[in-house]
Order: C-alpha cells, then sequence, then structure tokens
C-alpha cells in the first residue's frame, strides 16, 4: 500500500488496478519535460513561474508511478543545452533542483524510491552537486520505482563519452575491435545499469528528440502530449499509456509472430479507456 502525502482517488485506485492487471506496463518511462516558459507566457507570468508549477507535475507522475509499479522512470530535467539560457532562468533551475530534492526525499524513501542520476553532473554547482549526491546515498537502499534525473546531460555527449572509454581500452589491450558489441558498447553509457525506454512521452506539441538518450531509444514508442509540462498530469500520464497498450510493438517481427504475452488483451485496454474517459 502506498503512502504518498497526496491521497488517491477510488477512481484513480481503480484504474490503475486494470492497467497492472494487463501485465503490459511499459518497464521503463522516459520524459521529455517540455514547455515550462510557453505555459507561463500564455499566463502572462515570468518564465520562472513555468518553471516552478512544473515542479507539482513532476511530483505527481513521479507518484502515479510508483503506485503503477513501473520500475523505472526517466525525466529529463537539464540538458547541455540549458546552459545557455540566462543566467537568471539556470540559477533559479538550479534553485528548484535543491529544493525537489530535500522537500521531497521523505516522501521519495517512505515509498522506496530509489535516485539516480545521468549527465555531466560535475558542471552543476557544488551546493547541486552535494545534495544531489546526499539524496541518492539516501535513497540507495532502496528497491521500488527506480527515478533518474537527466541533468546536464546530452545523449551525443554520453555516446561520444562511451567512445572515447572503449576506445582507451582498445588501446590498453583490455579488448580488440572483434569484441565491440551493441551489448557492449552500452556497458559504457552512462545508462548502463537501465534498461532502453518502452515509452517516451513528450509534452507541449513537438515532435523531436531534442538529443535526449539516443542510443537507448531505438525501440521506443513516442507519444506526444498537446498540454504543456505544467499541465501534465496522472489522467494524462494514462492516456499515453493507454496508447502504449494499444501499440504492436514488433520489433522486426511480423504481427502474425506475436505470442499472446506480447500482445495486451483488448479486454483490459477497452476496460481502462473506458475508466480513464469517465466523468
Amino acid at each position: 500500500m502506498s503512502s504518498w502525502s497526496t491521497p488517491q482517488t477510488e477512481s484513480d485506485l481503480q484504474i490503475q488496478q486494470e492497467f497492472k492487471a494487463s501485465g503490459m506496463l511499459p518497464k521503463h518511462v522516459a520524459i521529455i519535460m517540455d514547455g515550462n516558459g510557453r505555459w507561463a507566457k500564455e499566463q502572462r507570468l515570468p518564465r520562472v513561474s513555468g518553471h516552478r508549477a512544473g515542479v507539482d507535475s513532476v511530483r505527481d507522475i513521479v507518484q502515479a508511478c510508483g503506485q503503477l509499479d513501473i520500475p523505472y522512470l526517466t525525466l529529463y530535467a537539464f540538458s547541455t543545452e540549458n546552459w545557455k539560457r540566462p543566467k537568471s532562468e539556470v540559477s533559479v533551475l538550479m534553485d528548484l533542483l535543491m529544493v525537489y530534492l530535500r522537500n521531497e526525499l521523505e516522501d521519495l524513501h517512505r515509498n522506496n524510491v530509489r535516485l539516480s542520476a545521468i549527465g555531466q553532473l560535475n558542471a552543476l554547482p557544488k551546493p547541486v552537486q552535494k545534495q544531489l549526491h546526499s539524496s541518492m546515498e539516501q535513497l540507495a537502499g532502496n528497491t521500488g520505482l527506480n527515478l533518474t534525473l537527466a541533468l546536464s546531460y546530452s545523449g551525443r555527449w554520453d555516446i561520444v563519452r562511451g567512445v572515447q572509454t572503449l576506445a582507451l581500452d582498445v588501446r590498453r589491450g583490455k579488448l580488440s575491435p572483434e569484441d565491440i558489441t551493441e551489448d557492449l558498447f552500452r556497458t559504457y553509457l552512462t545508462t548502463a545499469s537501465l534498461p532502453d525506454p518502452d515509452l517516451l512521452i513528450r509534452t507541449s506539441g513537438e515532435m523531436r528528440l531534442s538529443n535526449f538518450l539516443l542510443w537507448e531509444m531505438a525501440y521506443a514508442e513516442l507519444h506526444i502530449a498537446s498540454v504543456f509540462w505544467p499541465e501534465f498530469r496522472r489522467d494524462h500520464l494514462y492516456q499515453a499509456l493507454s496508447d502504449f497498450l494499444q501499440r504492436e510493438r514488433r520489433f522486426g517481427k511480423t504481427s502474425e509472430q506475436l505470442t499472446d504475452k506480447e500482445v495486451p488483451a483488448r479486454s483490459y485496454v477497452q476496460k481502462i479507456i473506458d475508466l480513464i474517459k469517465r466523468p
């Protein structure tokens, strides 16, 4: 039984039970949290207000994924390109990250969430690094949802860094070029401990990857939500998950080759859709 600080309604619990009964939920959900600034502009508020509002969305989605027993959730929180933004905005984003890590720690720990981070973490301000490492250490023993924050992250950077490290190992004689396979190369990425994402969600209606998990997204299903990130809540997550359940994930096979275990029962999918549409 979850013990999140935000109470759960009976209808929400019922929807989650049906999702879990399908047995076909994604093991790894990745989200590009986009549109904070545009949301703020529409509300005639400063951009920083959009970032603050986006924290509420993070809280709700982390909680929902934890309740759904989804094993992995990765959030694109700050890209290497984001350093180009005005210093005042970057400062606010770093402050919000600090506040989130401090304020949510107890809730995350109580609900068995494990925290990790990928990216050029040494580029973050020292106080942020300290808080991040402290939070990760305190949650390291948990065995529930694996929450990964992509911070100062770039998919191309990670691939290049992996190639450089691999080349060093070849030069040192630890392996030969003939030993290099996709599976081996994957172990040189910062995401080595994570399974590839099954579902990528991007908010704000934009249709691009924005340099996020480029190697890992090879077979991910894509869901584009039209709402801005500060508006994104568990109902939107459920729409993405029901969309995912209706996809036929063939991985190069034909439809006829798929087994029953690889295709979710239509009865479950329709029941979930009906529950989501219920007022």
